[in-house]
């Protein structure tokens, strides 16, 4: 069996939240305000539940190299899935697998296939591009669309998407493209360079996300 498995579109950033206040674990914890809400409410950040950050490294979310490091050399026009793995106050590496809007797109297309509006200089040679991998319409994982290269498929409310162009929305009730994640090449790894540069689902707005982020930096630093 793999960590990795299909979300529940039900499961919404503040049951997550509320669920991360109960949550005791061996690893650096980081109090901030959730940007999410009027009210605001405190809740423990744990290693594990942040969010992608610069200096993680990408490894596999599923199959038989899980929890193993993304190389660059092994990708393809075929959709591998990622978790970012970083370290935690203490310095112990920490896999970020427990907050599901973690879950990473990662691709690798021929020269000359990836243009705008993807963020050209936030991908490694304009082939290796990561995307959060969470519909932004309702939360479920999309994959690979069966019929045209490049383009993804959402199971769950038929949301299409063009990994090729910034996951701009091709069709269905996607409300904003995927989220493209900053990377760059170090030997065959690849590594996160900041957060996600558009709203990840869970977000209904830039603000909150640029809200959240910048409680994350402040607790982080």
């Amino acid at each position: 069996m793999t960590r990795y498995k299909k979300q529940d579109p039900e499961i919404t950033r503040r049951k997550f939240i509320n669920a991360a206040m109960g949550t005791s674990a061996g690893v650096g914890v980081l109090s901030l305000v959730s940007a999410l809400g009027s009210a605001k409410p405190v809740f423990r950040l744990t290693a594990d539940v942040a969010p992608p950050m610069k200096g993680d490294v990408l490894v596999h979310a599923e199959g038989p190299n899980q929890g193993q490091v993304v190389k660059a050399s092994e990708l393809s026009d075929k959709l591998v899935r990622a978790y970012p793995k970083g370290r935690d106050a203490k310095g112990t590496e920490v896999i970020r697998d427990k907050d599901p809007t973690n879950i990473l797109a990662v691709y690798k297309f021929a020269p000359g296939t990836l243009k705008e509006p993807t963020k050209l200089d936030a991908t490694i040679d304009a082939q290796i591009v990561a995307y959060g991998d969470r519909c932004t319409h309702a939360g479920c994982n999309v994959g690979d669309d069966p019929k045209t290269s490049g383009h993804m498929f959402c199971p769950c409310h038929s949301g299409q998407y063009d990994a090729t162009q910034g996951c701009r929305v091709l069709g269905g009730p996607p409300p904003a493209p995927l989220p493209q994640l900053p990377i760059k090449q170090e030997g065959d790894q690849l590594v996160v360079t900041g957060f996600f540069l558009s709203r990840p689902y869970g977000f209904n707005k830039e603000e909150d996300w640029e809200e959240y982020i910048k409680k994350v930096e402040e607790a982080m630093a």
